[in-house]
This record gives structure tokens, sequence and C-alpha cells, in this order.
């Protein structure tokens, strides 16, 4: 039998392993941990190969698919150096994630992070041996016997819960787990791991179980990318939101009120009116029309719409007299409403309503993080009706905003079109128009994309724009949505050249997701040190002595008349403390003023970086500012004052 692997057709052999061995060289043959066959399936190398099989693509440690499978086999060594440090731990599931691994065990007492360092060395010990992984396919009731005889019962449970007629077990020295696969050929390819920390857990999420003690670690293909991803998280831990928004005075939340809700001090309120300002002006530019709907609509609207029915575990309900109202977790509906209120002509599409709207959404305490998963939040929403045809063009704009807006901070970013989920609404032919126009949009303009298929809304497929910061992590914000159903559901129609109604399209995108979510991006992109035009102060002016008082008030004055955000400090301080103090607020220019300054009728100019520009009049210092502010706006596609 011969297979083909990386354009080399082989013998095949007895296995998997023996193929990929025969086509690639020794170096390559040794970091790879599966392979893939034909009909898709995931192997392991050990495996025989499938019959029938024609094509094998190996799949190597360094790849998204390798480090999954190494992050789950490292979740077994784990396991393993667990059972053999705490032999009276029960074992339950222990899978992949994002970030890593998880294993959840039943202890006595639970874990802590200074169990952490035996769990490590005995786990290093595990891979140095480069024990093999090897699986046995069993009946389900032999299984269940070889795990009671563990005295594993909650393997004993998952398995009679299966619905199959044999399972597969994996085995790597003296551990046993139950487990899919598959797994990398051997324990080495777990070296390079780190436990990162513990948490309670209930068995199977119901919190009627017992609490399990969860251990949650990471894994990469060598050491080198492992230093470099603990390097990322304490530089993330220097730049974490929550930490600066504290330290700059720019929001606070307060958990016994309003759990998962944003209170905004003055300093992050400006941040946020300079925000939303910018945005608001630039979408007039771009033909938008500004609209607002309201907080609370009928549940017979959201059951309309689909909302109620694929959407409500995540929305809050209220009672008014004797209606139920659903709080909105959106803008969409509203902007239909509004697009009925009045007949339509083909000559008024396409129909751009934009809202800086506030949306409830019913996130679980457990996943509330900062600024970047709450529950109250604004969108910056908008929803473009328009004829089938305008909805390619309309696309490629909505594409253009989102490419100047990362361009105006400086983001790199990445482009997935995600199609049909499983729980949908509408007609396959509606979505198979929806996708195509995506696509091909994204398509035209040039940028290269993923597909991540069934992760569309339930009303449609949309675009999802994944923004990396500098230092490397990727956040998600942007999203097109396109959606053929709701229009037909609540009934909207433009009367077209023939004179007859048509159903219009709606495009559903929001840019920077949320203004929360995005300002916390951007305090931590920056450090805090926002961009000079986003500053909420942008110059602070420190006396020397009292003297400089009066003057340093009057500069103060008419740096705020030109338009450039300033403030005084005329504390009875000394100068190197209040200096500290404005790094610290990361303002971006720190203006000294003493007696020299005085009597040249301005200031020493200082920044925040601890350049220093020497002695400025109040209109050099001014002009500096500006120039500054403007500078991000030479990228492209953008231009704005606040003043």
């Amino acid at each position: 039998m011969e297979v083909r692997v990386e354009g080399q057709t082989v013998e095949a052999g007895d296995s998997v392993a023996s193929a990929l061995q025969k086509a690639l060289s020794g170096k390559k043959f040794k970091a790879v941990v599966a392979a893939r066959a034909d009909n898709g399936a995931l192997l392991d190398l050990s495996a025989p190969l499938p019959e029938g099989c024609a094509e094998l693509a190996p799949v190597y440690a360094d790849s998204a698919e390798g480090l999954q499978m190494i992050r789950h086999s490292t979740a077994h060594v784990m396991a393993a150096a667990v059972k053999r440090l705490f032999p009276t731990a029960k074992v339950t599931i222990g899978p992949s994630i994002d970030t890593g691994f998880y294993y959840d065990f039943d202890v006595e007492k639970p874990f802590s992070s200074e169990d952490f360092a035996a769990i490590e060395a005995e786990m290093q010990r595990i891979a140095d041996a480069r024990e093999p992984f090897t699986c046995k396919v069993l009946p389900k009731a032999e299984a269940v016997e070889v795990f009671r005889a563990m005295g594993e019962a909650y393997k004993v449970e998952l398995i009679e819960s299966i619905d199959a007629d044999t399972v597969s077990l994996y085995t790597c020295g003296d551990f046993t787990d139950l487990c899919r696969g598959p797994h990398v050929p051997h324990t080495g390819f777990a070296k390079a791991a780190k436990l990162m920390s513990v948490a309670g857990a209930y068995w199977r999420g119901d919190e009627k179980n017992r609490m399990l003690s969860r251990i949650y670690g990471t894994a990469f293909a060598d050491q080198k990318a492992l230093d470099a991803y603990l390097k990322q998280l304490e530089e993330a831990k220097r730049r974490d939101h929550r930490k600066l928004g504290r330290e700059l005075n720019l929001f606070t939340f307060k958990e016994d009120v309003a759990p998962g809700m944003v209170f905004w001090l003055p300093r992050g309120m400006m941040v946020r009116t300079i925000l939303e300002d910018f945005w608001r002006r630039e979408h007039l530019k771009r033909n938008y029309e500004i609209v607002q709907g309201p907080q609370l609509l009928r549940v017979e609207t959201w059951q309309k719409s689909g909302h109620y029915d694929h959407y409500r575990e995540n929305m809050y309900f209220t009672q008014i007299e004797e209606d139920a109202y659903g709080v909105k977790p959106m803008n969409c509906i509203s902007h239909m409403l509004i697009y009925g209120n009045e007949l339509h002509s083909y000559r008024d599409l396409p129909q751009r309503y934009f809202e800086l709207g506030v949306v409830h959404r019913h996130e679980k305490s457990g996943v509330l993080h900062g600024l970047l998963r709450v529950r109250q939040f604004t969108q910056d929403d908008a929803h473009i009706l328009c004829a089938p045809e305008q909805l390619e063009g309309e696309i490629l704009e909505v594409i253009h905003l989102i490419r100047d807006l990362m361009n105006l901070f400086g983001f790199q970013y990445k482009v997935a079109v995600s199609t049909r989920p499983e729980s949908s609404i509408g007609t396959d032919e509606a979505w198979e128009l929806a996708t195509n126009a995506l696509t091909s949009a994204v398509e035209k303009a040039g940028l290269p994309y993923e597909i991540n298929a069934g992760d569309g809304a339930f009303y449609g497929p949309k675009i999802d724009v994944r923004l990396l910061d500098c230092i490397g992590r990727e956040w998600q914000c942007s999203t097109i949505q396109v959606d053929f159903t709701l229009p037909e559901r609540f009934d909207l129609t433009y009367v077209g050249q023939d004179g007859e109604k048509h159903r219009p399209v709606m495009v559903h995108r929001a840019i920077m997701g949320s203004l929360e979510r995005f300002i916390g991006i951007l305090v931590e992109n920056f450090a805090g040190a926002l961009p000079t035009w986003l500053a909420p102060e942008q110059a602070r002016l420190l006396t020397v002595t009292e003297a400089g008082d009066e003057a340093t008030l009057k500069m103060c004055e008419e740096l705020k008349a030109m338009g450039i955000r300033a403030t005084a400090d005329t504390r009875n301080e000394k100068l190197g403390f209040k200096v500290r103090e404005a790094q610290l607020a990361k303002v971006p220019y720190i203006l000294v003023v003493g007696e020299k300054e005085v009597q040249a009728g301005g200031a020493n100019v200082r920044l925040r970086n601890g350049d220093n520009m020497g002695l400025k009049s109040v209109a050099e210092i001014a002009a500096l500012i500006r120039t500054d502010a403007e500078e991000p706006f030479k990228q492209g596609g953008m231009r704005y004052s606040f003043a």
C-alpha cells in the first residue's frame, strides 16, 4: 500500500509512523506528534494506517494543532505525577484549553501553589523517561471494571455516560486515563511545561456536586517558547488595565453594588468622552446617521427577533405593570424599528444607523474581568440596511473603517470568516449569499483570512477581527455580520425601481466592539501612557516655588484656551516629588516653571519618558502638543481635534 506524504509517495508500512519516517528527514520526523489522514481523522503515530488512506499530513509539534496535543498530553503527565505524589487523589477530567491545560482532582486537601514544585519535579522525571503513550480500545463494561479496580469512581461515571460500545484508554508509564486521543508519541514532548494556578471547580460544573481542586498549567513545544510566554505574562501583569486603572484614577468597580459594571472616574471619563466624540464625528464623515433606541423592549419583540429562543440565557428581564420586558443585549432591534418607521425607496439606500448604545448581557461572575468582560457596556454599534446588490460595497467600506482605526493605533490584526452555527435561523440560500458576500469583500480588500466553521451569529455569518497588541496578544474587537433573516422577521421593505416592494439586507457591525473593552486594551497596549490626543491630561505645569504660582496659573489658562488639556500643580512640595507624580500619572508633557521660566514667559518642557526639550514659550508648547496629537492621524483615513 502506497501513501503520499508532503508530495512524496512511499510504501505505507505497518503504522502511521513508518510511512512518515520514510518520507521525512530525521530532523523533521522527530518534530512530528501525529498525522491527519485524508478522511480528516487525526491519528496517533503508533496507529495502523486506515484502510484506503492515500495521503497523510504530518502534524508538527510547533503547529497550533500540535501544540494542542502537547498540552493535552501534558495534562495526562501532570495527572500521573499527582497520582504518584498523592496516591489517594481521584482523577476526573483534564482537557487542553487556549492557554494550556487543566486537570480536576478530588482530594481531601485542595492543592495550593506550594505543591507545584514537587509536582513539576515529578512531571520532569516522567518527561525525561520518554514513556510512550499507548492506546487500548476496550468494551465499556471491561473499561468500567478497569477503573473500578483502581478506585476511580469519576472515570466509571464518565464511561457509563458514553453512548458507545467501546472506549479508548491511554497509558503512559503506570498511569492510565480514559481519553479519545490522539496523543504525542511519548512523554518527552511534555518537557516544556509550567504549572500556573489552582482553583475550585464543581464536578461537571454543577454546584450541587462535590468541589474539586483544579490545577492549571501550560506547555509548549520547547523551552524557548515557554520562556517567551512566561515573559509575556510578566509583561502583561505589569500592563494589567485593572492595576493601571486604579493607579491612574481612570475607573473603579464596586462588586458589592454593581458587579461587572464600571464606575468611570473623571480622568477615565475624559478618555471615554474624547473617544466617543472622535468616533461620532468619524461616523458622520462617513455618512452614518446617529440614532438611539430604548433600553427595554417587550419580551414579544425579542421572541419575534429570535433572541428569546437563541440568546435569552445572556439577557436580563424585568416586569413593568403586567408586561414583561427584556433589557437590550444589542441595538439591532431598535435600529430595525427605526428603519420601519417610514417608507423607503431604493434611492434612500443604504441607510446607515450608528449608536453608542449601552447594552446589558448576563455574564457569569467567574468570567468577569475588569473592562474586558463586563455586564454593562457600550457598543459602537451600527446597522446598515441596503439592497442586496449594495451589500459587498458596504462590507468593503466597513473593512476600510476597521483598517483606518487599526492604523491609527498601530495595531496589526487577523481576520476570520465565521460560518453558520448549529443553532441558527434563516434559509440555506440566505446563509450562502451572506457568507459569499463576506468572503468576497475580504478577498477584494486583499486581507488574508481563516474560516471559523460554525462560529457565526444565530442569524448570520460574520467577519471577526482580532487585533494584536505590542506584546503579541490577540484581542477580539471588530465584527461584521450579514443578516437576511431579521429584516424578513420584521417585514422591512423598500420600493425598488420597478415600483414593487423588496427586502433589504442588514449588516450588523461594531468596530471597537465595546468602548469598555477597547479602552482596556488601549490601557494595556500603551501601559497607561495613552497617545497624546487621547490622554486625559496632556500637560501638567509644576511650580518650583510659590513665587511662580501666579504665572503658572496664567500659563495653564492660556494653554486651555488653545485647546490643550492642562492642569497646574502649585502644591508646596519638592519639585522632584511633583515630577515623579506627573510621570506616574503618564502625563505626556511636564512643564516646570521656575524663576527663569517666569521671566522668559514660558516653561521648561519634559516628556514623560524623561527627555528634556528645554525652555519653550506657551505658544511653542501648544504647537508642540498639537503636532504630537496629530501625528497618529497621519497614518491615513482620519482627522480629529478635541478642543
